[in-house]
């Protein structure tokens, strides 16, 4: 079972949209996720304009791949890297600690993300 960055198991982030890059609602990580999609960020209009702007528009539907465009609210499993970019940009999401996978710690240190901690 994985862990979340609090030690405990990792917990849903979110099921509607339907997250993860398996899909499953959690931010599970494997070999074959080289985004390490690994934070469960809940989106703010700050952080979608910012992402958009750097390539990865996270608002558009796509709907051949059964993508629904993201809003503010929605809670998404984002790649560890672009958190800690936003991060870097001051314009990093909220974190969902417990529906964060532990492996995002290899990237980024868990003071900064209780730094934006949700419940």
């Amino acid at each position: 079972m994985a862990s979340n960055v609090l030690g405990a198991p990792l917990q849903a982030c979110c099921r509607d949209p339907l997250t993860g890059f398996y899909r499953d609602g959690f931010c599970h990580t494997g070999p074959e996720d080289r985004g390490l999609h690994t934070v469960c960020a809940v989106m703010t209009e700050e952080f979608l304009a910012y992402t958009r702007t750097v390539g990865n528009d996270l608002s558009t539907p796509v709907p051949a791949y059964g993508f629904p465009g993201l809003e503010p609210g929605d809670r998404w499993c984002l790649c560890v890297t672009r958190w800690a970019e936003a991060l870097r940009a001051g314009c990093a999401p909220p974190v969902v600690l417990a529906a964060t996978h532990v492996s995002a710690l290899e990237f980024v240190s868990r003071e900064d993300l209780e730094a934006h901690a949700v419940a």
